[in-house]
């Protein structure tokens, strides 16, 4: 085993404007975030991210948008 290999398992978390990020899931989660139910190795979770949030607009820019397409 390599001593700099990273063992922390995070967890993907997201906040109202639907933008994702990791945190680590022996931490409590900040203010404004909430767990989406995918931890694992900071990869698997970048690679859930990049899968799942695929507009990185902030819905309520997403929102106005469409309003104004309308």
């Amino acid at each position: 085993m390599n001593s700099t290999e990273d063992n922390t398992i995070y967890k993907v978390v997201i906040n109202e404007e639907e933008q994702y990020s990791i945190w680590f899931d022996y931490r409590d989660i900040p203010y404004g975030w909430k767990e989406v139910g995918k931890s694992g190795t900071k990869q698997e979770c970048l690679d859930y991210i990049k899968e799942v949030w695929t507009d990185m607009r902030p819905l309520s820019v997403r929102k106005n948008m469409s309003e104004t397409t309308t």
